[in-house]
């Protein structure tokens, strides 16, 4: 029996080094900061700028969150890539790291139906043993995995659940309900906007690139809705509603969120992506964030 995908994980941040390389060090710095909260490790995802790092980091960067976090809390690695050959080959690579999971992106670029992303899913579900969790987010991908698609992928013993990141409550209580009646099926909610509402309708986990900024407050949330104060959690929720309003008005996350750690003092490195700061901006994400955490 697998281990039950629950409370807050963090979409971790991958630090580089000046000169672009990656930064494992501050890698497992930013692991200890995540785990200290509570909180488990999602890597590899959107704040982990997977788009621009190549395999072999990819894998590095998952075997460094495993071998940090030691067993102690949840890791689950993004494996998605633009072909489903590409994302077999690295799913089988990240799958003997010990990681309990893995999230699928849908391909990009190239408009799927949804027969086309079932077949695309069953055959990475078929090639691998590591759970398979589905990873909707399409407006960075342009493909939209629907409900129902969810549901008829359900039925495959290897695809334990999706990770929804479409940032609306529309979709995920689509997927809520599309997972009524499915032993085993888990609900991950993407958007930071919807952490406590999905835990009440029935969300098992959230991934939260917020988290890397407000690792405790995030995790209040999760902790108080767990021990049944609901009007607690939503009052944690509300707690870093300007946060992510504020932040996310300067720069779209990941560059916003790394950003964020670099004023804190944290030695995360510049996004590798076409991404520029003005002069001020850095001062304004100064401000949000002691206004947020102080």
């Amino acid at each position: 029996m697998r281990n039950k995908i629950e409370g807050v994980l963090t979409a971790i941040v991958t630090p580089f080094t000046e000169d672009g390389g990656l930064h494992l060090p501050g890698l497992k710095r930013q692991i200890q900061r995540q785990l200290a909260a509570g909180n488990g490790i999602f890597c590899g995802g959107t704040n982990g700028e997977f788009f621009v790092l190549n395999e072999e980091e990819k894998v590095a960067v998952t075997r460094t969150c495993v071998e940090e976090v030691a067993g102690r809390a949840p890791v689950v690695a993004h494996i998605g890539e633009i072909s489903t050959r590409a994302t077999i080959r690295l799913g089988k690579q990240v799958e003997t790291l010990g990681v309990d999971a893995v999230s699928v992106i849908t391909p990009w670029f190239v408009p799927l139906s949804q027969s086309e992303l079932i077949t695309h899913y069953t055959a990475i579900a078929d090639a691998l043993t590591v759970p398979v969790f589905l990873y909707n987010i399409p407006a960075r991908t342009g493909n939209t995995i629907e409900p129902q698609t969810a549901r008829v992928l359900a039925a495959h013993p290897n695809i334990v659940g999706i990770k929804d990141s479409a940032g609306s409550y529309e979709s995920l209580s689509g997927f809520l309900k599309a997972a009524q009646g499915i032993d085993g099926f888990e609900v991950l909610n993407g958007p930071d906007s919807l952490i406590h509402r999905g835990f009440v309708e029935g969300c098992s986990a959230c991934i939260s690139g917020l988290a890397n900024v407000a690792p405790e407050a995030i995790n209040a949330i999760w902790t108080r809705f767990q021990a049944g104060d609901i009007e607690g959690s939503r009052q944690a929720q509300e707690s870093v509603t300007d946060l992510r309003t504020n932040l996310y008005k300067i720069a779209f996350s990941p560059a916003a969120v790394k950003k964020a750690l670099q004023v804190m003092g944290e030695e995360v490195g510049e996004s590798r992506y076409a991404v520029a700061f003005d002069v001020q901006q850095p001062e304004q994400i100064r401000q949000i964030v002691t206004k947020s955490l102080q």
